[in-house]
């Protein structure tokens, strides 16, 4: 028997070939799907089902369960007796085991089927022990159709748990294994005390994170059940207002362990390219990065909420950036340039800041950007949108606005660690960035349902391609996208005007906060001296002033020819036909030796990247 025991394992494929499962932070089904060999069956232990069940199953399949070895003598000789004295089977003598052996290796019903299933039974029994044994009967048995165990059958035929069946949902699934073609409910009128037993569809909720985690059997999430079907029908009943060519992305995070509460990758799944997850598509972030490049100038000692900027027409060598609505606005404060979102004001921090160190800060605390092709470095348009970033990196940005400028990574599971925090910027700056940003204007015609003090930021891009706005309150942080999965521009749809709206109301959906976003009321203290206006940098960027353009210059050979520049924002790189000359100190001119007589090309750029060059003639004396 040891020998056979060894070389015939007991085959458990089936029992633990289980439908994946996608479960909320409390253990409620958020999405359930077929196993592979497309059955609907779900892991049922003795535990998991109710007491009723369980007494009327022992009670018409295995009397003597707990104590035979699997196969009951007592039951097989009344079969043979019966068998005997009738001239036909009366009454089987199959155990609960023996009925477990056959659902894991299905076989005909015949007497060497019978023999097999009787090692078997005895086989399980020593190996798994009868709770282990009782437990493949109730996760395998057939309930009709493509249902299997007592589990599934109670959430596909009552819509509740196994614990919770009644004692005449409990006759039903006793019975039903028996005959479960001739008994199937949903073919076949079936009445219990609450009403006709009809078949209803398991919950399909959060569709993208149920394929991205489907390998993983049954995964316990972060998600809130209530708020992510909330979060789905109210994003059904806006696709429909936007259009069915449009699209539309949701996270909601809970700030204090960054858990995910809700997670929409697109409103309709099989919808055309719906199941493209545009919550970790890579798309234009528009303007929502201009906060932190506020933050980074904070930090920078540049400005602060109520220093003044010019928004005044700039150009970097061929680029000339323009705001959104075409128009100059003088000196206004760093805040309402914020608010407003004007464009001018943050390229010409961002090129005080650099781009590629902003880029670089960014990279470091784990958000990924994706430059546009050819590019090999992050250059000014970056602040408008020019770089690729998803709305699950976005929304943990926002979030690092909540916890004192530091970054880290969402969470979809609780086992998933809460990383320590990468900070980008100062937590003064961190409130400072806050402060501003809660007093950006509310979307026209919307108004909070309940009182709550939301720190937000919209952003379109180019094209009207993504229309995105994200939201930080005390608790909470809100990302929405709005768009098409295709890329396609959507003209006139603004990120103001369709993503903010839908993240207003998805904060309505969350509980109240008595408190708001930790800020700083900095735009009412008095501006420190220096900082009461920062200068942007003129038009032109810098300008040679000697030696002149088209000059034409006598050398010996032997003297160096001094290198003189005005505006733009010094210190100044020299370059002489494409070569970049050495730095020099501070205070000192700039020489260069030339080699020979003939034409140079002499150009300068400053630290915003803005360049100048002109040709001068050079001839021996």
């Amino acid at each position: 028997m040891l020998a056979l025991d060894r070389a015939f394992p007991p085959d458990l494929t089936r029992c633990e070939t289980l439908s994946p499962q996608l479960l909320d932070h409390t253990g409620i089904p958020l999405h359930v799907s077929t196993t592979t060999d497309g059955y609907w069956r779900l892991r049922t232990d003795p535990e998991s089902v109710s007491p009723a069940y369980l007494d009327r199953l022992l009670a018409k399949e295995d009397r003597r369960f707990w104590w035979h070895p699997g196969v009951d003598p007592l039951a097989l000789l009344r079969a043979m007796w019966q068998l005997a004295t009738h001239g036909r089977v009366v009454s089987g003598g199959s155990t609960l085991a023996m009925q477990a052996a056959r659902l894991l290796e299905p076989h005909p019903h015949d007497l060497a089927g019978k023999l097999r299933d009787m090692l078997r039974a005895v086989q399980l029994e020593a190996h798994y022990g009868r709770h282990g044994v009782l437990a493949m009967y109730l996760t395998l048995a057939p309930m009709g159709g493509n249902i299997e165990g007592v589990q599934a059958a109670a959430r596909l035929y009552f819509q509740h748990d196994a614990r919770a069946l009644t004692p005449a949902e409990a006759a039903l699934l006793v019975a039903l294994p028996q005959h479960p073609a001739r008994l199937r409910p949903d073919r076949h009128p079936a009445q219990v005390e609450s009403g006709p037993v009809q078949r209803h569809p398991l919950p399909h909720l959060a569709w993208h994170l149920a394929m991205h985690l489907r390998r993983a059997g049954t995964v316990t999430t972060t998600i809130d059940a209530n708020l992510q079907r909330a979060l789905e029908t109210m994003a059904t009943a806006e696709q429909a207002w936007f259009g069915h060519d449009a699209d539309l992305a949701v996270v909601i995070l809970r700030n204090r362990d960054r858990a995910v509460l809700g997670y929409l990758g697109s409103a309709d799944y099989f919808g055309p390219a719906g199941m493209v997850d545009a919550v970790k598509a890579i798309r234009s972030p528009g303007s929502t990065l201009k906060p932190f490049i506020y933050g980074m100038a904070i930090d920078d000692g540049l400005i602060q909420p109520a220093t003044l900027i010019d928004d005044r027409l700039l150009r970097y060598g061929d680029y000339t950036p323009r705001n959104f609505d075409r128009l100059l606005h003088g000196a206004v404060t760093a805040a309402e340039a914020l608010q407003q979102s004007y464009n001018l004001p943050a390229i010409a921090l961002l090129a005080r800041v650099g781009p590629s160190r902003f880029a670089a800060t960014l990279r470091q605390a784990g958000i990924t950007l994706r430059l546009p092709p050819g590019h090999d470095r992050a250059t000014l348009p970056l602040a408008l949108g020019g770089v690729g970033v998803s709305l699950e990196d976005l929304v943990a940005l926002y979030a690092g606005l909540a916890d004192r400028g530091r970054i880290s990574r969402l969470r979809l599971r609780p086992e998933d660690p809460l990383t320590p925090g990468i900070p980008i910027m100062t937590n003064a700056a961190a409130r400072s960035v806050t402060s501003m940003l809660l007093g950006t204007p509310p979307p026209n015609g919307i108004a909070a349902a309940r009182p709550r003090a939301i720190a937000y930021k919209t952003g379109t891009s180019y094209g009207f391609r993504d229309a995105r706005a994200l939201g930080v309150s005390g608790d909470y942080t809100v990302g929405v996208w709005v768009g098409r999965a295709e890329g396609t521009p959507r003209p006139g749809a603004f990120g103001r005007d369709t993503a903010a709206p839908l993240m207003m109301r998805l904060f309505d959906l969350l509980p109240p906060e008595p408190v708001g976003p930790d800020a700083a009321p900095e735009t009412a203290r008095p501006v420190a001296p220096g900082l009461r206006h920062f200068a942007t940098p003129g038009a032109a960027g810098p300008r040679i002033t000697f030696p002149p353009a088209n000059a034409r210059i006598e050398f010996d050979g032997r003297t160096p020819l001094a290198l003189e520049a005005s505006g733009g924002t010094p210190p100044y790189r020299w370059m002489v036909n494409g070569w970049p000359l050495p730095p020099v100190p501070a205070g000192l001119t700039r020489a260069w030796q030339p080699d020979g007589a003939g034409f140079a090309q002499i150009s300068v750029m400053d630290v915003a990247g803005r360049t100048n060059s002109e040709t001068v003639r050079l001839v021996g004396r």
